[in-house]
């Protein structure tokens, strides 16, 4: 479970990352090394998700939906200094929620 958790942590940096890096480039003018790095991260995030134990693609990309939310806000707040308010926080409360039920609940 714990190296679950890990990946799921590493997957996210790297996805969310890869795709800032790429954003900062196209929008705001960053060197294009900038988006070569953004793409290489998000390759690694790729390979990342497929060390994944859980037995089904689309359950495990699911998860990772849930989980990137929940960074995306810690993202925007760590980052771009947008803190999140009450909303933000029991949208990604739900999401992992959603993610527990998914990966942990009991099953035939």
């Amino acid at each position: 479970m714990l190296y679950s958790m890990w990946l799921f942590l590493l997957a996210g940096l790297a996805e969310i990352g890869g795709g800032y890096l790429i954003w900062l480039w196209l929008r705001e003018g960053k060197p294009f090394t900038w988006g070569i790095a953004g793409g290489v991260a998000l390759v690694l995030y790729g390979i990342i998700a497929t060390l994944q134990t859980f037995p089904s693609f689309g359950r495990v990309y699911a998860a990772y939906g849930g989980v990137f939310i929940v960074l995306s806000v810690l993202w925007g707040w760590g980052v771009d200094k947008k803190t999140p308010d009450l909303y933000d926080w029991a949208g990604a409360a739900i999401c992992i929620i959603g993610v527990a039920v998914m990966l942990f609940a009991p099953r035939h």
